[in-house]
């Protein structure tokens, strides 16, 4: 196996004394896990952060076994969240959901551009906005997907205004006014981007994100949902 690509570093681990484990999050080879080999020193420090955006040479004499990386900084991304405890935490989700949620050297196709759109809009107030996609769409990635097309009571495609939390299906407003209370919010503002949400609506959408991954993903492969998405949501 031999390849070059991009992506951003979602996790790393120590391996000896100086080597490192790298998880990363590639444009067209999905999750890739490597080896490098001597890369822990005072001026590498910067370059192996979580969230940073870089390029891999990915080498393995045998499709089974771990690639050696030769890594090269594209953009130092993770200082862009170092200087906010809200867009730190968000980091930590990202990387966190997505290397336990994705399965390796699995091509993203359309649903790397929502993870790109997370970082390229990091500096921007619509950062968290772009985050609440990231995870809307994981849904959809890992076939859980919403339906939101029409009311699951009426068929109606028109006011839409709720979701479901038993079926994941929207729900009209004249249909779920008297149940509201039980349901999520409708996140227009998420097939809609020229709907700025509020704050409460990203809070309720991230509510319900977090819901149906933690029920249709989480629960039923008997995996522990990530503490540090759950400390976001407390911050919000």
């Amino acid at each position: 196996m031999k390849f070059t690509d991009d992506g951003y570093i979602i996790n790393l681990r120590k391996h000896g004394e100086r080597s490192l484990i790298l998880t990363t999050l590639t444009e067209k080879h999905g999750k890739v896990v490597g080896y490098v080999k001597n890369c822990i020193s005072k001026n590498s420090l910067s370059t192996y952060q979580p969230g940073n955006h870089i390029k891999i040479d990915a080498y393995s004499r045998l499709d089974e076994n771990m690639p050696s990386f030769k890594v090269e900084l594209i953009s130092p991304t993770a200082v862009f969240f170092m200087q906010d405890e809200k867009r730190l935490q968000a980091l930590s989700s990202f990387c966190a959901l997505s290397n336990i949620c994705m399965p390796e050297l699995q091509d993203l196709e359309m649903f790397y551009n929502r993870i790109a759109d997370f970082f390229n809009s990091i500096n921007t107030p619509n950062w968290l906005q772009s985050y609440s996609k990231f995870e809307f769409y994981l849904l959809d990635f890992l076939g859980i997907g919403l339906d939101l097309s029409e009311c699951s009571a009426t068929g109606t495609t028109q006011n839409l205004a709720y979701v479901s939390p038993k079926t994941g299906k929207a729900v009209c407003k004249s249909a779920g006014e008297p149940y509201k209370n039980r349901l999520y919010l409708y996140p227009s503002f998420i097939l809609d981007s020229q709907i700025i949400p509020s704050q409460s609506e990203l809070a309720d959408a991230l509510k319900m994100t977090s819901f149906f991954l933690n029920k249709n993903f989480f629960a039923v492969h008997g995996l522990k949902f990530p503490e540090c998405r759950d400390n976001l949501a407390s911050i919000i």
